[in-house]
């Protein structure tokens, strides 16, 4: 059996320190089941209205369906990634459930993954933003009274009869897209320098 190695106390209060994280993935696993129930009621709201809804509202309410999946998929990422990087070691080589990236999961792998799947959710968000940009300049800006009244009566974005969105709303929004990819490549490319230069150390250190 391996004995862990004594550590002097402050060394061991500040490594000790990490489990101050634990409440914290805690909450996301909470945060995981309020999706659960969100996808379900989205999903319900679905099924009631198949026969009443046109092509883009059932397309509307999908892309949303997507949208809590691929977030939900995120907090996977952070909590068991986040947990197993910064936290404890899960143990679970040889469980036939451990996903194929935990084996090789790292901070710069996790990051990576994790912007990827930004860009995943910006996507989604995008492509319902266009969608409901096609009548933009044939309806009138939302008051809050009108928001309220559509909230009250249940109604989705696509029978309103006003628009949340601006032109100048639609273009920042892709603009910012365009950033989460731009950020995404420079932290892979940052990532791939950063191993070749750790690759290339390698064999010098052995000689």
């Amino acid at each position: 059996m391996t004995r862990t190695p004594n550590a002097h106390p402050l060394p061991a209060l500040i490594f000790s320190s990490r489990w101050l994280q634990l409440p914290l993935y805690l909450g996301l696993i909470v945060a995981q089941g309020v999706y659960v129930v969100l996808f379900l009621k989205e999903l319900w709201h679905l099924i009631l209205g198949a026969l009443n809804f046109g092509e883009q509202e059932i397309m509307l309410i999908v892309l949303g369906l997507i949208d809590v999946v691929m977030i939900s998929n995120l907090l996977v990422m952070v909590i068991v990634g986040g947990y197993e990087t910064f936290v404890s070691r899960l143990r679970l080589e040889g469980h036939p459930d451990q996903p194929e990236w935990l084996s090789h999961v790292n901070a710069s792998v996790l990051k990576v993954k994790l912007a990827m799947a930004i860009i995943g959710i910006s996507s989604i968000h995008l492509l319902k933003t266009f969608i409901a940009a096609g009548s933009l300049g044939g309806l009138p800006f939302c008051t809050n009274e009108m928001l309220v009244a559509m909230k009250e009566t249940g109604e989705i974005a696509a029978n309103m009869k006003c628009t949340t969105l601006t032109s100048a709303g639609v273009m920042w929004q892709t603009i910012i897209h365009c950033v989460f990819i731009l950020s995404a490549i420079g932290i892979a490319w940052t990532d791939r320098i950063m191993n070749g230069s750790s690759q290339r150390a390698k064999p010098a250190n052995a000689h």
